[in-house]
């Protein structure tokens, strides 16, 4: 057990105080703290709580949280496009709908899952059992490359060139709209929404520094299809600043897009370069992949402009 101590600040008085907890923790959802309360894990001023509790300003909350249950990978034979692989990386071609790790609701078949099968334990640990060689992710509906790292020698130099901007990724997606600019940046802080401990926002709970550059390669009847070059790479980034200039990702009804359009499901996006110097040889490799068949066949029912 951990316990956790918080003091309400002026701004949040008022709150319920499960919505609170939820919120300042940012690892525990609001029906998880429910229970917390239920079961007499959660004090305010030294007193149990009702979920639906009022806070007042400098009221002192104690939250006692469980030690998390660790979950498990096992191998599984899934197939994976694996673009290139030597002793110390892979990069993979990943489907739309596959989830990179498993989690809570997602416990198995995802590419974690795939890899073990594939690598066995040749994949670096500094991420931990549950996300074993995992460098960087793209979203269950996102379509693309990502690398994964066979030892923590890769690991280390290629999480350190993505810290250093150095690591090259660009994306396809298209828009719904049309882009004031044809090229730009979007230089937007990201974190967590207030609003849903699910979506990223603008501004957002522990906001960092985000920088999506863009370019319209084709426009459509409703819609641009843009280059997207990550500076940063924040979860659901380029779908929150696309969103934020009021053109979201056809088909990314978490932001704004509209639900089944033209017959598609999920976000319109595709990661479709990474470029990086080698963990071991300093040589600079890229690699590109072609755009997905549900990306095409979208573009396909689409009318020119």
């Amino acid at each position: 057990m951990t316990e956790e101590a918080l003091l309400v600040p002026a701004q949040s008085a008022g709150e319920r105080i499960d919505k609170y907890i939820s919120d300042a923790l940012g690892t525990v959802s609001r029906s998880a703290v429910q229970k917390l309360i239920e079961n007499g894990a959660v004090e305010l001023n030294g007193r149990t709580v009702v979920k639906s509790g009022k806070l007042k300003e400098n009221d002192e909350i104690t939250v006692l949280l469980p030690d998390p249950e660790e979950l498990k990978a096992v191998p599984q034979d899934i197939p994976i496009d694996v673009i290139y692989e030597d002793g110390d990386l892979l990069v993979v071609n990943k489907q739309k709908g596959m989830v990179v790790h498993p989690a809570p609701g997602n416990p198995d078949g995802t590419l974690v899952n795939a890899l073990l099968w594939h690598c066995g334990s040749s994949l670096s640990g500094i991420n931990g059992v549950i996300r074993p060689g995992i460098v960087h992710r793209i979203d269950k509906d996102t379509s693309g490359l990502l690398i994964v790292a066979k030892n923590d020698l890769a690991h280390v130099s290629l999480s350190e060139q993505i810290a250093a901007h150095s690591f090259k990724r660009e994306y396809r997606g298209v828009v719904t709209g049309h882009m004031k600019e044809t090229s730009g940046a979007v230089d937007m802080p990201l974190g967590r929404s207030r609003a849903d401990r699910k979506k990223q926002a603008v501004n957002g709970i522990n906001a960092k520094n985000a920088v999506t550059h863009y370019e319209v390669l084709k426009s459509y009847e409703g819609f641009d299809l843009c280059a997207f070059r990550l500076e940063t790479g924040r979860t659901h980034q380029i779908r929150v600043h696309c969103a934020s200039l009021g053109h979201p990702i056809a088909g990314d009804t978490v932001y704004g897009g509209e639900k089944n359009t033209h017959g598609l499901i999920g976000q319109c996006l595709h990661a479709k370069t990474l470029g990086f110097i080698h963990p071991r040889t300093g040589e600079y490799m890229e690699f590109s992949s072609e755009l997905p068949d549900y990306f095409t066949d979208f573009l396909s029912r689409l009318k020119t402009i």
